[in-house]
């Protein structure tokens, strides 16, 4: 399912921590990654000089602590705009996985401050795995899946799966929020968030591969919920899905709706205390 990952590196070590993590899992190890560096244009060509050999030093330190096999691992240094160049990049090398920093701005902030990844979640159909500069990156011990009954939250599921596999050291949390559940009626027993319609189709899934796993069932508005569970539970790692609802049409042209953070998966994105994995179809 993940064969190749670009990591969009811009200096920041806690984006290359994150893949240093996910290369604990035995489905990773065997990857490809490019690393990908861009240096936005500059007033001067001394300016530009300068950059372009402060992209190679930051390059070449970050394969030095990745520690990746020679021919599982391409730098790349690319001149423009930092986030058209990630999106046209993801595409030339047809990226299963997109790991890239993000600052957690809100609404229109993001936009004001010209955020990358903002506008790459926002232009790209691909997976994204964001990870916040004020976020430690630990060891993948508890990761949750946000669980409702739309295809991209079984993409989710099955992404999840698929990074677990045959690793022994974490344990999965299938979260299921629902807005309907009667507040009188929780907190639920086990038996109750297991019954539970759309946990119960997960289980099967989860229990022919062997994962360890527990279930949080609640109730409430889906994305503070989703937040909130995340960090009761001290998750290393929360798997969304994250529907592309834009016409074919509209693909090169920003929906201010998303970009502005209404969306479920853009609320989780910035409020979550932990790295994002953003499943798409």
């Amino acid at each position: 399912m993940i064969q190749k990952i670009l990591l969009a590196d811009s200096g920041n070590r806690l984006t290359t921590e994150m893949l240093q993590s996910l290369r604990d899992l035995p489905a990773i190890q065997d990857v490809s990654v490019t690393i990908l560096h861009v240096v936005p244009s500059q007033v001067t060509t001394e300016a530009m000089k300068a950059k372009m050999e402060e992209g190679e030093k930051i390059l070449a330190q970050t394969v030095e602590k990745l520690d990746i096999e020679g021919d599982r691992v391409e730098t790349m240094l690319r001149q423009g705009d930092p986030k058209d160049t990630v999106c046209k990049v993801a595409e030339e090398i047809k990226a299963d996985l997109i790991i890239m920093g993000s600052r957690g701005l809100k609404r229109l902030e993001s936009i004001l401050a010209n955020s990358v990844s903002q506008y790459v979640f926002q232009l790209t159909n691909r997976p994204m795995l964001l990870v916040k500069d004020d976020i430690y990156v630990k060891k993948l011990k508890r990761v949750m899946v946000a669980l409702d009954k739309s295809d991209v939250a079984q993409n989710a599921l099955e992404l999840a799966l698929f990074l677990l596999r045959g690793y022994k050291g974490a344990e999965l949390i299938l979260a299921r929020v629902n807005p309907d559940l009667d507040p009188k009626l929780l907190p639920l027993s086990k038996a109750e968030m297991e019954n539970n319609p759309v946990v119960a189709e997960a289980l099967g899934s989860v229990k022919r591969q062997g994962v360890k796993y527990r279930c949080a069932v609640t109730g409430g508005r889906p994305s503070q919920e989703i937040c909130k569970l995340a960090d009761e539970n001290n998750v290393d790692l929360l798997i969304m899905g994250s529907p592309d609802r834009r016409p074919s049409i509209a693909k090169g042209l920003p929906d201010l709706d998303r970009l502005l953070g209404t969306s479920l998966s853009d609320y989780v994105r910035v409020n979550a205390n932990c790295p994002v994995l953003l499943a798409r179809q």
